[in-house]
């Protein structure tokens, strides 16, 4: 009787021939699935891109700088380098990266993950220092149809919304009287150092406070990071109108909202369900918001941001609305996987059986030659 020689070439080419054959299958059998909130992450893209295209129209007509060699898609969301309200230092890599709109649906995922709802209250705080990032939150919070309650620093790091005659407060009136958003801030201080522009030159604060007063929201000039909190936790309570606030969103580096620096880096980023247990230095509003029982989304360090959700650091061109894993995700259909690693595994099988079939039989004939050698002696 004889058996399969299953190292010789022919069985080889088979075994390697069935495996490309499923591998081949299986690659060619993926679909792109929509991921959750689709609808919503695209209705936000699509707020951001327009949000966008309204301030570049503005700056446009009134002749504010937009800086085509740091803007190399001249989205107008990247301002100048150093101004007398630029208040930290700040990365360009970082700041062109914010200017995707298609962080706007991390947001509405975020939002969702945290179970906010149509009309809930959301605590939200911002700077002058990512535009770009304010309106993908903004945008994801209208596309929900949720109540933000927005207090925002006003100054700016390098590259951000950093000229005295378009702050963030100006931008922000700019898209409210287009209707592109409802929400404005209800408050807003000078922001920097001991969030009252320390390390600013007097001319830098003034400024600061001419676009406060210009743009008609209240002033918060507690002179002390722990009473700047505290009246922050009083002004979302007041515009709450005691209705619980369902999220706390942190946009950048304010330093009323995170108490320290320190702070903003322990934090981890994204969705925050409970806060890590630390002695942190100063409590800020995030950590206060978070003593409450209130999901925090931190939207700090951009960088790792946009790696952990695939978005490009350097956007150029700008990616289509909708395009990235957080919109679409490639799947592979699960039965045929299924069925190709089914086949694979019997046909190991079948030859882990055959091979040690072969060797009982060399075993038994060896056997048998020695026990018949024995009795010719």
């Amino acid at each position: 009787m004889s058996f399969i020689k299953l190292n010789s070439n022919s069985v080889l080419a088979f075994f390697a021939a069935i495996a490309l054959l499923a591998f081949v299958l299986v690659e060619n059998s993926t679909h792109n699935e929509r991921q959750k909130y689709y609808d919503e992450k695209l209705v936000a893209a699509t707020l951001a891109r327009d949000a966008a295209k309204q301030i570049k129209e503005y700056r446009l007509k009134n002749g504010v700088f937009i800086d085509a060699v740091n803007d190399p898609n001249e989205t107008a969301l990247i301002g100048q380098d150093i101004t007398p309200i630029t208040t930290d230092r700040g990365y360009i890599d970082a700041k062109l990266a914010s200017t995707n709109p298609n962080f706007a649906a991390v947001v509405v995922e975020m939002l969702q993950r945290a179970g906010v709802k149509e009309n809930d209250h959301v605590a939200v705080a911002m700077t002058g220092s990512f535009p770009g990032l304010n309106i993908s939150v903004l945008s994801a919070l209208e596309a929900l149809h949720v109540k933000p309650i927005i207090i925002t620093s006003v100054g700016a790091s390098n590259f951000g919304a950093t000229d005295p005659e378009l702050t963030w407060l100006d931008m922000e009136r700019v898209l409210n009287e287009a209707k592109v958003f409802r929400m404005r801030s209800v408050a807003a201080s000078i922001g920097g150092g001991s969030d009252v522009g320390r390390g600013l030159s007097p001319e830098g604060r003034g400024m600061i406070l001419s676009a406060i007063k210009r743009n008609n929201v209240e002033l918060i000039n507690e002179g002390r990071i722990e009473a700047s909190v505290q009246k922050r936790m009083k002004v979302y309570g007041a515009h709450s109108s005691g209705a619980p606030i369902k999220a706390f969103v942190n946009v950048g580096g304010s330093i009323a909202s995170l108490g320290s620096l320190v702070t903003g880096e322990v934090i981890p980023n994204g969705l925050v369900m409970e806060l890590p247990a630390k002695n942190y230095p100063m409590r800020g509003v995030i950590v206060e918001m978070a003593k409450r029982g209130i999901p925090i989304i931190h939207l700090y360090d951009i960088r790792k941001l946009w790696v952990e959700f695939g978005l490009p650091l350097n956007p150029m061109p700008m990616p289509e609305l909708g395009s990235g894993g957080i919109f679409i995700r490639e799947k592979y259909n699960i039965t045929l996987t299924w069925i190709a690693v089914s086949v694979l595994a019997a046909l190991t099988a079948i030859a882990v059986y055959l091979d040690k079939k072969r060797h009982k039989l060399g075993v038994d004939i060896v056997a048998n030659q020695t026990s018949t050698s024995v009795h010719e002696i």
